[in-house]
């Protein structure tokens, strides 16, 4: 398995100008993208819409054709939203790069399992089987830091399975890490650095 941290940041050395949109363990302040990245105003956290940072990541990369677009998603998130998978493919952004950090439960709300997380879910097969053009999957840091750019110069839509520790998010909601900028911050700087590009 691969630790939560060390995926961030082989995909944020990696990222070159691409929109990261991360949610859950991906997205945490303190083993997440906030605590490797190297472009902050392209980053778009999605924290509080359990789900939905696959839709936002779509509507970017359609709207910025020539830039990547990197979900970084979770299982129970994506597990919330299956049909993003479908309509995904169904609009075959070539630019979209959708990373799913399995660990197999819900981390920030105190670690209770997935249904599914007993090995019945098979993610490359459901992601094949919507219509992903490509599909990866890594369990340890070696391949996955010598197999990212293969997975980056793949035609998208692409899925990227990551099997990854668990961290479990155990601190009560009101004494957690604040992130260093509200969501309204987030948007306004993406927006803005996307906006100066063209």
């Amino acid at each position: 398995m691969i630790n939560n941290t060390d995926a961030v940041r082989v995909i944020d050395n990696n990222r070159e100008d691409a929109v990261i949109v991360p949610t859950m363990n991906a997205g945490n302040v303190r083993f997440g993208l906030p605590t490797v990245t190297s472009n902050q105003n392209l980053d778009l956290p999605i924290s509080g819409a359990m789900g939905k940072a696959s839709n936002v990541g779509l509507g970017i990369a359609l709207a910025q054709p020539g830039r990547k677009v990197m979900v970084l998603d979770g299982d129970g998130s994506l597990l919330m939203n299956l049909g993003a998978l479908v309509t995904t493919s169904t609009k075959a952004p070539k630019n979209f790069y959708h990373f799913l950090f399995n660990n197999g439960v819900y981390a920030v709300t105190g670690g209770q399992p997935i249904p599914g997380s007993d090995g019945v879910t098979d993610w490359q097969e459901i992601a094949r089987g919507a219509g992903y053009a490509a599909v990866f999957s890594f369990d340890n840091l070696e391949d996955f830091t010598t197999g990212i750019g293969e997975v980056l110069a793949a035609e998208g839509p692409v899925f990227i399975h990551l099997a990854v520790e668990p961290e479990i998010e155990n601190t009560p909601v009101q004494f957690r890490q604040r992130a260093s900028r509200t969501a309204q911050q987030a948007y306004q700087e993406v927006t803005a650095a996307l906006a100066g590009d063209n």
